[in-house]
């Protein structure tokens, strides 16, 4: 048992979030990110931008654009307010496994890193969400992090 389950201050009105929570979470953070990223990429690659030509669009800008940004505003937001935008409106946090505080930047790269591994094989780690007792991922898991809400 970690520091945070023990700690009465901060488990009483908290619960593991769930699979559906952070699904509608990350739909909603997908949608905050295009809205973001594809008028920057039309006006970029606007003339290029055709399924024949999909093979061109990793220029430097798109690079910039469409991997690093979305990488780099996930990370700092895990880092800096423990949640994702979506995660905000859905009221949860991702925060450290032991302590329950905001993961540290370390744990933030990691964790985002991680997402690839669960999605590998079939999204396995993320539907791994569903059976384990802390609802972690494969990425919660390697980055030492768990996903919380207030209790309903």
């Amino acid at each position: 048992m970690s520091e945070f389950d023990s700690n009465p201050e901060r488990s009483d009105n908290l619960e593991y979030a769930g699979f559906l929570d952070r699904f509608w979470a990350t739909l909603i953070d997908t949608v905050v990110l295009i809205i973001i990223t594809l008028p920057l990429t039309m006006m970029i690659d606007g003339d290029r931008l055709t399924i024949e030509n999909s093979k061109q669009l990793l220029d430097p800008a798109d690079v910039m654009i469409n991997w690093l940004f979305p990488a780099l505003a996930v990370i700092l937001f895990w880092h800096y307010k423990s949640a994702t935008p979506g995660k905000m409106i859905i009221t949860m946090k991702v925060v450290d496994e032991k302590t329950g505080l905001a993961p540290a930047l370390s744990q933030s790269v990691i964790r985002y890193l991680a997402y690839f591994i669960s999605m590998l094989p079939l999204f396995l780690g993320f539907f791994w969400i569903l059976v384990d007792k802390k609802r972690q991922g494969w990425h919660d898991k390697i980055a030492g992090t768990v996903v919380v809400r207030l209790r309903k």
